[in-house]
Formats: C-alpha cells, structure tokens, sequence
C-alpha cells in the first residue's frame, strides 16, 4: 500500500470511529452525542428483524435527518419484545422508563417523545402516566401524537396506502388492509379510515381488523357482496410487518385471513410490508414531531 492509500485508509477508519461515536444503531437502542435536547421514539417493537429497521428504523431515521440538533433514541413498550430479543441475538433494547432514566442521567432537558402507534389507546395512555413521573427531571417533557389523529392525518394515510397499493385497484380486486383493533374506544379510527377511503374515492379498499370490529367475517360479507372481485390483496394497516401480518393475515392455519378468503374462493395476494417503511407515512409522524416542537 502506498503512502497515498494509507492516508486514504486511514481517514476513512477515523471517519467510522467518529461516526459510530456519534450515532451507533445496531438494531437496538440508538445512542448518540451528549445533547441537551432528544426525541424519544416509542413502539410497540418487534421481533422480525428486517420490518423492524425498514419501518421503526425508518420513521427514526426519517425523524434524526429532520431535526439534527436533536439526539434520537429508540424505545419499545413490549417487554415480551424486549426479552426476545436479548435472550436470542444479544440486542439490548430500552423500555419506557430506562430510556427516560438515561436521557435524564445524559442531561437531557428537553424531551420530545413521539410514539408510533396508530391511534390514542391504551398503550397512550400508559405512556402519558409514565412520563408525568418523571417530568420534574427535565426542563420540558412533549408528548407528541399518535399517526392517526387529526382529519388531515387520516387524508393523508388513506391517499399513502392507496398510491402504494395503486396497481392492484382494477375493479376485480379487494384490496384489504388489517389493523390490530382494541377494546378501547378508539378502536372506532379503523371505521373512520373505512369511511375516508370511500369519500375519497377508493372504493375498492376495505379495512378491518384481528381482534375487534370490523372482522376478517364482516369484510368477506362485504366483498361478497359486491359480487365483481376475484381476487383480494391483503396488506397489513400496522407500522410494523409482525408477527400479525406474517401469522394472522398471512399464514397457513385456517384461520388465517389468507386461509378464509381462498376457501372462500378467491384468489389472494398477501403484502407484508408495514406502514412505517413508506416514505409518506413516516413523513407524517416528522410532521407531528414538528407540531409538537412548535407547540
């Protein structure tokens, strides 16, 4: 090697020192500079590796591009999740209250918090009580909101699913999204994005969900109804693709979502892609971590 490519060789090991210093990943919790300012991301979390870093990996990346004079860290809010994946690959993974107790102990003294999910249900409120116990350890704590709050929110999640699932709206096909569904009140956003979908001219688009209302069963009534679809695209209206999307929708037990739209004749495509990998969708949660901050 010549002086030439030593010196080359050596700035790019240096540059790798100083960046890994700065901003290390992993696939488990990031960790970057001292600042005095962070952006907490918080999800349910997952075990699938490869969804986990093109959707939670992915509104975090498209966050820390946004907002560079802010530290961004990963928190998961399932401790099943968390275990799982120290015990199998070594990954160390904050929950909730550890990622708040190291921002605290990093100096952190503005902490921005902003959660992935979906809608404002149990998880939310879980949240919105963890953090009123540590409010007192920063100068100012936000909690941001979950990606289907306001109207807007909902416009623009029913125009991404629709602009990414375009090639499959030919008029023979169902193109189905599958949701989590709660017991809690706001179990009530996957009925409102139904009804977005149909004002917004998406006719051939239908939402429902594994453990609540609407079912697997009210939406095959509904395209048997319609009498003109062959085939059904399900595609999993989740940040992450986990283990719902890959068992319940999915799968090959028979009662899968896949397994009851082929017995009941059709023709089935299954999409596992989670929300959090398209670009459009982690946009809106930038712009509610923007609002949050401005607010």
């Amino acid at each position: 090697m010549n002086k030439c490519s030593k010196l080359a060789a050596l700035a790019a090991l240096s540059a790798s020192v100083l960046f890994s210093s700065v901003f290390t990943s992993c696939g488990s919790t990031k960790v970057a500079a001292a600042k005095d300012k962070e952006i907490l991301v918080v999800s349910f979390g997952t075990s699938y590796n490869n969804s986990r870093e093109l959707t939670i990996g992915g509104i975090e990346n498209a966050i820390a591009k946004a907002f560079p004079d802010y530290t961004v860290a990963r928190a998961f809010t399932a401790d099943t999740i968390i275990n799982i994946l120290k015990k199998r690959e070594n990954i160390s993974i904050d929950n909730v209250d550890q990622a708040i107790v190291r921002a605290a102990n990093n100096g952190v003294k503005i902490l921005v918090v902003q959660p992935t999910h979906l809608m404002s249900g149990f998880e939310y409120t879980d949240l919105q009580k963890t953090l009123a116990k540590y409010e007192s350890k920063f100068s100012k704590v936000i909690l941001s909101t979950p990606l289907l709050t306001s109207d807007e929110d909902f416009s623009r999640v029913a125009d991404a699913i629709a602009a990414k699932t375009k090639k499959f709206d030919d008029g023979k096909t169902a193109v189905c999204f599958m949701g989590h569904g709660t017991e809690a009140a706001s179990n009530g956003v996957y009925a409102k994005m139904q009804e977005v979908l149909a004002s917004k001219g998406y006719a051939n688009y239908y939402v429902g969900t594994v453990e609540a209302k609407p079912s697997v069963e009210d939406l095959l009534a509904a395209i048997q109804a319609k009498g003109s679809y062959k085939k059904v695209v399900l595609n999993p209206l989740m940040v992450v693709a986990g283990d719902h999307a890959n068992n319940d929708m999915a799968g090959d037990e028979d009662d899968s979502w896949k397994s009851i739209f082929q017995k009941a004749g059709f023709e089935v495509e299954c999409v596992l892609e989670g929300l959090g990998q398209d670009s459009a969708i982690q946009q809106i949660y930038v712009d509610h971590v923007k609002n949050a901050v401005r607010n």
